[in-house]
C-alpha cells in the first residue's frame, strides 16, 4: 500500500525534537537528500536522552510481536554505530540479573523459559557461573540467576551527536533553543506548509514530530490525539572508576531489602556508573543527594569497588510513554504530511524505526508490520 505521502530529493523535512531518534531520522533523510531543518526547544540530546539508561535488549518486552520488533533493532546496532564511523560507547556482552527469594526465583525461571520459547538467547545459571561472569560482584544469596548473553549499552548522547554531524554535513540545518509555536496548513487541504517558531516561521513539504514527551502538545494543536503517560525516573552518575565489570556490561542485582525496589547499573564508557531502580513503573521522582547516596550504597553492597566512588544525582526525566506503552510510528490521517515518531524504548528501537521512517517517508511507502503501532489506533480502527 503507497502512502499519499512520497518522498524525494530535497523535500524540505522539518524533523522537530534532537533525542535518539528525531535525531537518528534527520540522519538517515539528509543523507538521502532531503532539505532537512531540526528544530528543538533545548540542546541536543536534553530531555529523556541524555537520562536513558540506555540498555539495549528486547528480554523485557511482551507480547512476542513487540519483543520482535525490539529483537530486529538490536540486531541492527552494529550495522548503525558502524555507519557513523565514531565512538558510541556501543558494547555487547549481555546482562545478569538474579534473585534472592523463592518467589522471585519462580518468576526469574518462568520469564526465562518463555523467552526461550520466542527464540531469545537467554538461560538460567547458578551462582558459580554468575561470579565467574563477574569475580568482582558480591551477589549475597542467589536462589536462581538469568545471563542474556546478547544485550549490550550505548551512549545515547554520543549516537545523537554523530547523527547531527553526519546530518549537517549532507545539508541540515539546525534550530536550538527554538520553540514550536505552531502550524499553518495549506489553504486547501489539511497539509502542514509553515511551522512557526520562536526562531521564524519554517516552510515545510513534510513534518517528523519526534518531541518526546512534547508531542502530546505538538500534535494537539493540529487536532491530532497521541495519548502518554506521566512517566518520571531517576538515573544517578558516579564520578569515573576502574573498569568494574569484565564480561557483563550491565546488571541487575535484586533489592537489598523488602523495603526497597530492585536496582540496575552499568558502566559507561568514560567509566561512570550509572544506577537506576526499579523499572518504568516505578515513577521515581527522588532526585537528591540523599537519594543518590542511598543508591549508591546499594550498589556498593553488590559491587564493593565502588566504595570510594561518589553519586551526583541527575535531575528527574521524564520518559516518553505512549498511554499503551507501544510506539508510535507513522503518518497522521488527518494531516497526510504529518509523521510521528514516539516510543518509550529508543535506544533499544532507535536502529529500526529510524530506517523505517525514512523508508515510509521518502519512498511513500507503508511497512506492513508497523501497522498496529499507527498513530490512528487512539481514534480509529487501522486501516
Amino acid at each position: 500500500m503507497t502512502n499519499a505521502v512520497a518522498g524525494g530529493p530535497n523535500m524540505r523535512v522539518a524533523v522537530i525534537g534532537a533525542g535518539i531518534i528525531g535525531a537518528a531520522i534527520a540522519y538517515r533523510l539528509a543523507r538521502r537528500g532531503c532539505t532537512v531543518t531540526i528544530v528543538d526547544r533545548h540542546q541536543p540530546a536534553a530531555g529523556a536522552t541524555r537520562r536513558s539508561f540506555a540498555w539495549i535488549n528486547a528480554g523485557a518486552k511482551t507480547p512476542a510481536s513487540y519483543h520482535d520488533l525490539n529483537r530486529r533493532s538490536l540486531e541492527m546496532w552494529n550495522r548503525f554505530a558502524g555507519e557513523l564511523a565514531t565512538e558510541v560507547g556501543l558494547r555487547w556482552g549481555g546482562k545478569i540479573s538474579w534473585a534472592n527469594t523463592e518467589t522471585e526465583a519462580r518468576t526469574l525461571v518462568e520469564r526465562v523459559q518463555q523467552l526461550q520459547s520466542w527464540g531469545y538467547p537467554c538461560r538460567v545459571i547458578d551462582e558459580a557461573e554468575l561470579r565467574r561472569l563477574e569475580p568482582n560482584l558480591n551477589p549475597g544469596k542467589v536462589i536462581a540467576a538469568e545471563y542474556s548473553e546478547i544485550e549490550g549499552q550505548v551512549e545515547p548522547q554520543l549516537v545523537v551527536a554523530a547523527c547531527l554531524q553526519w546530518a549537517s554535513q549532507a545539508g541540515a540545518v539546525t534550530r536550538y533553543e527554538t520553540a514550536v509555536t505552531g502550524f499553518s496548513l495549506a489553504p486547501t487541504g489539511s497539509r502542514i506548509q509553515t511551522v512557526h517558531t520562536t526562531g521564524g516561521d519554517l516552510a515545510c513539504d513534510l513534518v517528523v514530530l519526534a518531541a518526546g514527551v512534547d508531542t502530546t502538545e505538538l500534535a494537539s494543536k493540529l487536532e491530532i490525539e497521541i495519548p502518554q503517560d506521566e512517566s518520571p525516573g531517576v538515573v544517578v552518575r558516579t564520578d569515573p572508576q576502574p573498569p568494574l565489570l569484565r564480561s557483563v556490561p550491565v546488571l541487575y542485582p535484586p533489592p537489598v531489602d523488602a523495603q526497597h525496589d530492585e536496582i540496575h547499573l552499568r558502566q559507561t564508557h568514560d567509566g561512570a556508573v550509572l544506577i537506576g531502580e526499579g523499572s518504568q513503573e516505578s515513577l521515581h521522582r527522588d532526585d537528591s543527594q540523599e537519594h543518590a547516596d542511598d543508591l549508591l550504597s546499594r550498589a556498593t553492597r553488590y559491587l564493593p569497588a565502588l566504595h570510594r566512588a561518589r553519586a551526583t544525582p541527575v535531575p528527574v526525566g521524564f520518559r516518553p510513554m505512549p498511554i499503551d506503552g507501544y510506539p508510535v510510528i507513522g503518518f497522521t490521517p488527518a494531516v497526510p504530511n504529518l509523521y510521528v515518531a514516539l516510543t518509550h524504548s529508543g535506544v533499544t528501537l532507535c536502529p529500526l524505526l529510524s530506517e523505517l521512517a525514512a523508508l515510509e517517508i521518502f519512498e511513500g511507502t507503508r511497512v506492513e508490520f508497523l501497522r498496529d503501532y499507527r498513530p490512528q489506533r487512539f481514534t480509529e480502527s487501522v486501516a
